[in-house]
């Protein structure tokens, strides 16, 4: 229905968590005239539609996530079935799927059970390891394992298959806004996937949130209003943004692995009094900060650099520190009055 009019009328999209009616009254000519009554006094706020062919990619990326998921699954499917083989191909292998792991899965699957034969097949470093795959492929194989992995092995195929193509018209969607992902690329820990599926999830015009506070409370990403009595209850992240906020949080533990950096220093800063989970979370945060301004002013990532909580931030920087000396039995006077 959005779809269709779209193009005639000027729609706006309500949180349905904003605008509930009364409890007692719900029917669905209440639940119309009380909605109608709230946009005619302006009290809907609308959410964000990204345009239709931000929407488009954003379906691409989100199936390419969920093939992602399959083909890992399928994975562990497999290495469960070899377990009940007692073949223990993953605890010599590091990828059971790989050139040697799937050499060996064929040769099963075609009906051979000789150890040495096997382990012959293995390609790469995995030779130096021909003893190991020897003892480890000492097994029970029968009939219904080889059913088994002849059958996830063809449904992993299809899916990174399926992916590829998937890969080739996400890379066609985004020709008219490729250099959008080259500027998110700049920013540490974001390589070309987190990029796209940044471009996705927010779209590349960022005029649709007044500013970056509100982007981020859409991603979900700070922490939810729940006061009463004048005491904070909770501040728990919101569960929206799920895409968004798994792509950046994901980025955001790479990023802080870059040493000298502001992100980094802003993780360890945090880490120290809230522990590692919140202050990734407000990595990632900085992350779409950044985001917001780089896609809204065409500009590449420019690092605030290690220091600049010290150079910003003197005055507590130095009280910390004192007070720091002293429970440790060092009492220091700063040399000149803070």
């Amino acid at each position: 229905m959005w779809h269709v009019l779209e193009g005639a009328f000027e729609l706006v999209l309500g949180n349905a968590a904003h605008i509930r009616n009364v409890p007692g009254r719900k029917t669905d000519v209440n639940d119309a005239t009380w909605i109608a009554d709230l946009l005619a006094h302006g009290l809907i706020r609308s959410s964000f539609v990204p345009p239709a062919a931000i929407q488009e990619l954003r379906d691409l990326t989100r199936t390419r996530k969920q093939l992602t998921r399959e083909i890992a699954q399928h994975c562990l499917r497999v290495q469960k079935v070899l377990e009940d083989a007692n073949l223990k191909l993953g605890s010599v292998l590091s990828d059971v799927l790989g050139g040697s792991g799937r050499a060996i899965l064929k040769a099963i699957i075609s009906g051979e059970n000789d150890p040495v034969l096997l382990a012959a097949l293995a390609q790469g470093h995995a030779r130096k390891k021909t003893s190991e795959l020897r003892e480890a492929l000492c097994g029970r194989i029968t009939s219904h394992h080889r059913t088994m992995l002849a059958l996830h092995l063809q449904l992993i195929d299809a899916l990174e298959h399926a992916l590829t193509e998937l890969d080739a018209a996400v890379g066609l969607a985004l020709t008219p806004i490729r250099q959008h992902v080259q500027l998110l690329r700049t920013i540490p820990g974001v390589g070309d996937l987190t990029a796209r599926v940044l471009v996705a999830e927010i779209g590349v015009d960022m005029t649709r949130f007044p500013d970056s506070a509100h982007l981020i409370s859409w991603a979900g990403l700070c922490p939810r209003n729940d006061e009463s009595a004048g005491k904070r209850r909770s501040t728990r992240v919101r569960k929206s943004g799920t895409w968004l906020k798994t792509a950046l949080v994901t980025a955001a533990w790479a990023a802080v692995r870059t040493k000298n950096s502001y992100l980094f220093a802003q993780f360890a800063r945090i880490k120290a009094r809230r522990g590692s989970k919140k202050a990734i979370i407000a990595v990632a945060a900085s992350m779409l900060t950044a985001a917001w301004h780089m896609l809204r002013n065409g500009v590449e990532y420019a690092d605030l650099g290690a220091d600049y909580f010290t150079r910003h931030d003197m005055q507590s920087t130095v009280k910390r520190l004192l007070k720091r000396l002293t429970d440790l039995g060092y009492p220091v006077q700063p040399a000149s009055p803070l």
